[in-house]
């Protein structure tokens, strides 16, 4: 995504299963290599995380 990902967007790299499409792939940005998932962003589940990462954007709106 050359522009940078929105909030709230998928990357378009995912596939169905939500899972990354660019894993062992030198295209891969280094900030997706490089992440590592912690519980106090991603909780137990999808769902959890999801929540999570909608509370922690309202809280960085201007």
């Amino acid at each position: 995504m050359p522009e940078g990902k929105p909030a709230g967007v998928a990357c378009v790299h995912l596939d169905e299963r939500m899972a990354c499409t660019l894993i062992n792939d030198p295209r891969r940005p280094a900030l997706c290599a490089d992440f590592t998932a912690e519980f106090m962003v991603c909780g137990t589940n999808r769902a959890e995380a999801l929540v999570r990462l909608a509370q922690l954007e309202a809280l960085c709106l201007p």
